[in-house]
């Protein structure tokens, strides 16, 4: 069959794909639909949410792709829900400020809704393939219609990467590891606790997956082993009295786990809780693109392909506000490609990246924490993106709020949901515990 190659020439119009329907490419999407511009959304699920959209699920889904979901189901978020909106379209008011996944996702489908995004969504559309085309100034976008089983090339002027980075697990590769007859899977396949009923559960890894699902397991499980080399302030939390705190796996035997200090435990159910991989299968090597261990570039301002410019990437920083920086970025993109101003030279952009990674370099950071944000380095970032392209910063309440969050979860792990923030002004917020709230239903 030849498939055709659709240009779709003589529009005035930008055209601009956007690659996923989640919070960044839907906030992505709707900034270029601002500006005028002629969007396509393609989706390979049925649905708007991105890493929000739960199934139970696991394993491969009706057309043979790895399900990308990597919600449980009693997942909740870690962070308030007052720094969970977007510039112009805020959570809706409730006294909780922590709240369950499915309102999570009922916002991203409203704010999609609102804005017109889902009627410019192509849903069950996998993007196989992203190229330059012609000069370098324009892309050809494969995509697959997977209901349809049928191909198409498209011509786009501009290509918006907003794929996410909790789709593909990172999973240590211990030795012994074949070795053991116990169950090993990863939070990215974890969805209810009753897979763990009456085990001896290894958890490994102490971000926020692993911190959740020591407590999830402990209601379920014999023992919870937890290991992780964190500070000394989560160390000294409480837990409850199944859950013993072990160093780092050393190797794996057939039924028991040995340590770095040389001790060992019998468990029969491994949960990686280690994170995943950025991942771009659908970029094409003439993109101009590299990843080294989770090192995305080069990017300039973390966002923009340096070699291409009319190539973004929305969502890539982490320890962030996640949606108000999805929402800066895509601002800061539309400046750009909207023509209200122009791009610095490669040859800046290059210095400008260069001298930021060299920065963290020089602070001890790996290539895995490139995009690493967190504490005050973030506001850093959002300052510099706004002042750059001129717009509107992210107000520092909400940067303020962030840090006290995070700080009151190492506080606090199993009671920090209780809390209740509110913002005051720009620059302030208030935050009162109430502890009716620590027994929460959907």
């Amino acid at each position: 069959m030849v498939e055709q190659i659709i240009l779709l020439q003589g529009k005035q119009k930008q055209r601009y794909c956007v690659i996923g329907a989640g919070a960044a490419g839907i906030c992505a999407a709707k900034y270029a639909l601002q500006a005028g511009g002629e969007v396509v959304v393609f989706e390979q699920t049925d649905q708007i949410g991105g890493t929000w959209s739960y199934t139970d699920a696991v394993g491969k889904d009706k057309y043979g792709l790895d399900i990308a979901c990597s919600m449980y189901d009693s997942l909740w978020t870690n962070l308030p829900k007052e720094i969970m909106g977007y510039a112009d379209y805020t959570m809706p008011p409730q006294r909780r400020s922590y709240i369950h996944w499915s309102e999570v996702l009922q916002f991203l489908r409203d704010y999609a809704r609102h804005f017109e995004v889902d009627k410019h969504t192509r849903f069950e559309h996998l993007v196989s393939d992203v190229r330059p085309y012609g000069s370098g100034q324009q892309w050809q976008v494969r995509v697959k219609d997977l209901k349809g089983n049928t191909h198409e090339t498209l011509i786009f002027d501009y290509v918006l990467v907003c794929n996410g980075h909790y789709f593909d697990p990172k999973i240590p590769d211990y030795e012994g590891k074949d070795l053991f007859k116990g169950v090993q899977l990863h939070s990215h396949q974890y969805r209810k606790p009753d897979v763990l009923q009456n085990r001896n559960v290894l958890i490994i890894g102490a971000g926020p997956s692993g911190r959740d699902l020591v407590f999830a397991a402990a209601e379920c499980a014999k023992t919870v082993y937890f290991s992780h080399h964190v500070p000394q302030k989560l160390k000294d939390a409480e837990f409850p009295a199944n859950v013993v705190q072990v160093p780092d796996v050393a190797r794996l035997h057939e039924a028991d786990v040995e340590f770095v200090d040389g001790s060992r435990q019998s468990v029969d159910f491994i949960l990686y809780c280690t994170g995943y991989h950025f991942n771009f299968p659908f970029l094409h090597k003439d993109c101009g693109i590299e990843l080294d261990d989770d090192w995305v570039r080069p990017l300039y301002k973390q966002i923009i392909n340096i070699n291409y410019p009319t190539m973004a990437f929305i969502g890539i920083p982490f320890l962030v506000c996640t949606t108000l920086m999805f929402d800066l970025q895509s601002r800061f993109i539309m400046k750009y490609y909207s023509g209200s101003r122009l791009l610095p030279s490669r040859e800046e952009m290059m210095e400008d990246f260069e001298k930021e990674i060299n920065d963290r370099w020089a602070r001890g950071l790996q290539k895995r924490q490139a995009h690493m944000m967190g504490g005050e380095v973030q506001r850093v970032y959002y300052n510099d993106v706004a002042k750059t392209a001129d717009i509107e910063p992210i107000p520092p309440v909400m940067i303020n709020m962030h840090i006290a969050s995070h700080r009151r979860k190492n506080e606090d792990l199993s009671g920090y949901r209780n809390d209740i923030f509110r913002a005051v002004d720009k620059e302030n917020f208030e935050v009162e515990y109430v502890e009716e709230l620590a027994n929460r239903g959907k």
